[in-house]
């Protein structure tokens, strides 16, 4: 019989700005954050709100500097993170898999 406890779904990726976000962090490494605005398609605001709740749950790392005298910040997924991400994909492979 399978496991179809909904509370074991980390909310922190059961967004859909979140996902992409995660999504994109995991398989590219890092990314700034026009790259992520521009290929998710969220706006300046709705992006931030999502970066920062995935940053106060420790899951991404931010770095802010300068490139010239143009600001950059750059975002990675954290170990906690990638972790976090993993299991919530083989969570929701279990959700999917049809039962035997």
């Amino acid at each position: 019989m399978k496991d179809y406890d909904y509370k074991k779904i980390d909310t922190i990726f059961h967004s859909r700005i979140r996902l992409a976000a995660a999504s994109m962090l995991y398989h590219d490494g890092l990314a700034d954050f026009n790259t992520l605005k521009n290929r998710i398609g969220a706006t300046d605001g709705n992006l931030t709100t999502h970066l920062r709740k995935m940053e106060d749950s420790d899951y991404i790392d931010v770095e802010k500097k300068f490139l010239g005298r143009k600001p950059l910040t750059v975002y990675r997924l954290t170990e906690t993170g990638k972790k976090a991400f993993e299991d919530y994909i083989k969570r929701l492979e279990i959700f999917l898999q049809p039962q035997k």
